[in-house]
């Protein structure tokens, strides 16, 4: 999946235009289309639709079912060390021991 920013940036680049030509166009400033080019960016969906519109494009929505995996958790603990997912781990085996064994049991 794309984000807004690289939807923007690929869409300025198709139509060979520059931030400050994709600003003029969109009625926003330079600055403006370069902080909505930064990773992180979350324009509101209008402001994302009148930015790709500047550049010739539209932008089209969909749903589609998801995988039902959370990625952003697995994301999150990437980003600990692997001693830190172990502990984790531990920590939530005891708990599931302590507090969903007894299903388990038949208690």
């Amino acid at each position: 999946m794309l984000s807004a920013a690289n939807l923007i940036r690929q869409a300025c680049q198709a139509a060979g235009l520059t931030q400050a030509e994709l600003g003029r166009r969109a009625k926003v400033s330079q600055p403006v289309i370069a902080r909505l080019e930064r990773e992180g960016t979350n324009p509101r969906l209008q402001t994302l639709t009148r930015v790709i519109a500047a550049t010739g494009h539209s932008l089209e929505l969909s749903t589609a079912p998801g995988a039902g995996i959370d990625e952003t958790m697995i994301a999150d603990d990437l980003e600990r060390t692997p001693d830190e997912r172990l502990r984790a781990f531990e920590s939530f085996y005891g708990f599931a021991k302590d507090f969903g064994g007894g299903a388990l049991r038949g208690s």
